[in-house]
């Protein structure tokens, strides 16, 4: 007696294979990549952290510039408080840019007086009370070089904005 010829079948069932397994969102047999699930809250949190770590950096960022132009912006708010009283001062002479000059207090009309010279080269005797030394900057302002310390020049200074 002869065998029955065996048929050709695949003994696994056809429920549990697929004809395309490079589809399948798992791995399919032993030798295939390993396929973790991602946990997709912490992805989340992670993200939302690194996300306000980096907006809190940039923030500080601008605060730390706004901080320095607002800064600037007293500063020439002071030498534009500054130039005003000492354009009001009595001056003889037209000051010339970069070169050094010295304001003085006195008590009679004009109440300051801007000269060529220096504190320590009236004397013992000087005739009016020093204020500030001051240069010509290349836009008309002054810089205080040096400041009694007995004068706030930025409170002295009595001016009113001018619109143009």
């Amino acid at each position: 007696m002869s065998k029955p010829k065996e048929s050709n079948t695949n003994a696994i069932d056809e429920d549990k294979i697929t004809a395309n397994p490079h589809t399948l969102p798992y791995a399919h047999h032993v030798g295939s990549a390993l396929v973790k699930p991602i946990d997709k809250g912490r992805v989340k949190g992670l993200a939302v952290s690194a996300m306000y770590d980096q907006t809190e950096m940039q923030l500080d960022q601008i605060r730390k510039q706004v901080e320095l132009l607002a800064q600037q912006a007293e500063e020439i708010r002071n030498r534009m408080k500054v130039s005003e009283l000492i354009y009001q001062a009595d001056m003889g002479f037209k000051p010339l840019i970069g070169k050094p000059y010295h304001l003085y207090q006195r008590d009679a009309d004009q109440p300051y007086v801007l000269s060529m010279i220096a504190p320590e080269e009236w004397g013992k005797s000087a005739p009016y009370q020093f204020v500030a030394s001051v240069k010509m900057l290349s836009d008309h302002t002054w810089e205080v070089l040096t400041q009694n310390p007995d004068f706030d020049l930025s409170k002295e200074a009595d001016y009113e904005e001018v619109e143009e």
